[in-house]
């Protein structure tokens, strides 16, 4: 007899459904977020298990990782890749957990892939410098409207970075907006110091692979950036086709086309948001030092808007790094934006 194992998680609890080839349920209950009893109740069918099915949410790494040193075969399950059948009237965790094993009894579950333990800890260091980036940069875009409002310059954001906190009495006359500027640019002072502490940390615990280093030739992409591209990849042989790497990275337009005709959207969130920052940034910088990169940003934001624009061309990168990564060639911006 094969069974197929369903777990739905949450954040206290899982529901646990265990059926055999026939769909026929064998165990059905919700226990607690601890490895011992998911186990006790998973070894009396330890030996005909062929998958062990967990929905991908935000706390997977516990279980995932506790039950393949287990030994059991566990498969990663993309929640936002599938969906049942609209028709359903009712379902519950018990219906989900028996679902996810029904897909994998019929070879048709959406995968999701289970970054190697070793590195995870790194590439979430790096997730959170890109959180304390956006941070620092919502307190820099505050301060530089605050700077408009009530001195009518437009100041830079390098300016911003090199300004101290004392020097907010000079240039704001109310002891309130004085006070409201210097916290802020104590905020963006101690962003800045933990991001260059969390760069340094990362860059010694390790190195880019051979396949990711000619990611830097690429104009707008640092060493850190990436970094944080090769931890997020993992293995690029895992995407087959430039497309599925690029719709991966949330480059590719969400929506539905019938008659040329746009009927609605799919699944924005489909994909690796911190790689869809990674190539915003890349396109970023990349349109300030490239030639060829600016004349594509421009010709795009004419047609449609900067915001459009910057997607496009992040959707170029990222195109083009799928190939510099998988080819190990070297990047070219003629090639590129010439074509």
């Amino acid at each position: 007899m094969q069974t197929y194992a369903g777990i739905d998680l949450h954040s206290s609890n899982i529901y646990l459904g265990i059926s055999d080839e026939n769909d026929k349920r064998l165990f059905a209950k919700r226990l607690p977020n601890q490895l011992d009893p998911i186990m006790d109740a998973l070894n009396p069918y330890k030996d005909s298990l062929q998958a062990v099915v967990v929905e991908s949410t935000y706390n997977w790494y516990w279980l995932v990782d506790g039950l393949k040193e287990k030994g059991l075969p566990v498969v990663l399950a993309n929640p936002s890749a599938f969906k049942q059948y609209e028709g359903i009237k009712h379902t519950d965790d018990k219906w989900d957990s028996f679902w996810l094993a029904h897909m994998a009894r019929l070879g048709i579950l959406p995968k999701g892939y289970i970054y190697p333990k070793k590195q995870r800890a790194v590439r979430d260091l790096l997730r959170r410098r890109a959180l304390f980036v956006k941070n620092r940069t919502s307190h820099l875009l505050s301060l530089q409207s605050m700077f408009q409002r009530h001195l009518g310059q437009k100041v830079s954001a390098n300016v911003l970075k090199r300004l101290q906190p004392e020097e907010a009495e000079k240039l704001f006359e109310s002891p309130y907006e004085i006070f409201t500027a210097q916290s802020q640019l104590a905020i963006i002072k101690d962003f800045q110091r933990h991001i260059k502490n969390i760069e340094k940390q990362a860059l010694s615990q390790v190195k880019l692979k051979k396949e990711f280093e000619m990611l830097m030739t690429i104009t707008g992409i640092g060493k850190i950036l990436a970094l944080t591209i090769m931890l997020e990849v993992g293995d690029i042989g895992r995407f087959e086709q430039v497309g599925n790497y690029a719709s991966y990275c949330r480059c590719v337009k969400s929506q539905r086309t019938s008659n040329n005709k746009k009927k609605g959207e799919n699944n924005r969130k489909n994909g690796n948001r911190h790689l869809g920052w990674a190539y915003v940034e890349a396109a970023n910088f990349s349109r300030r030092y490239c030639p060829l990169a600016q004349r594509f940003y421009q010709r795009k934001r004419d047609k449609t808007n900067a915001i459009v624009a910057t997607k496009a061309l992040s959707n170029k990168l990222a195109r083009a790094s799928y190939y510099i990564m998988r080819d190990q060639v070297a990047y070219d911006a003629d090639k590129l934006f010439c074509q």
